[in-house]
């Protein structure tokens, strides 16, 4: 039995912490080839997770909000907003599913946040095609910090 409690996440908001991504995985999962991916993802404001898809190959994705609030963005494939929505279990909203293909990408807006994320296996790591060529890339900084704040203004509208 695999148990998810407050030790587990504290662990594992510690660890994301200390990441300089400022995030951290805590797989369920076995393997890497095990048919369906289940992982906690622990995540701190200001971790970029950069706009992308599963394309290639063709993954739904599912995220729960165990704990803090993420925003999550969809785009078109000019990168423009077509949704986005704020998920928060202290709102009574609690996670998203995103079909396959769909551009997307999530803002942490509370420290300590925590999410369950299932995936369908096995675990590729996504391709260059699978990341938002309008999107800034994970090295240049300047860019990802303007890029970040512009999707938080977004909220405020």
């Amino acid at each position: 039995m695999k148990v998810i409690n407050e030790t587990l996440l504290n662990k594992i908001t510690e660890l994301a912490k200390q990441s300089p991504r400022l995030r951290m995985n805590y797989n369920f999962h076995e393997h890497l080839d095990d048919p369906i991916n289940r992982l906690l993802n622990a995540l701190e404001p200001e971790t970029y997770i950069r706009p992308h898809r599963h394309l290639n190959p063709s993954k739904d994705e599912i995220f729960l909000v165990l704990r803090g609030k993420v925003a999550v963005f969809l785009f078109d494939n000019l990168g423009n907003i077509v949704n986005k929505e704020i998920i928060t279990p202290k709102l009574g909203s609690y996670g998203i599913e995103i079909e396959a293909g769909i551009w997307h990408c999530l803002l942490v807006l509370d420290l300590g946040t925590v999410i369950y994320e299932i995936k369908e296996g096995p675990f590729a790591p996504l391709r260059p095609e699978n990341f938002a060529p309008w999107s800034p890339t994970q090295d240049n900084t300047e860019e990802v910090k303007r890029y970040i704040n512009k999707l938080y203004q977004t909220l405020k509208e």
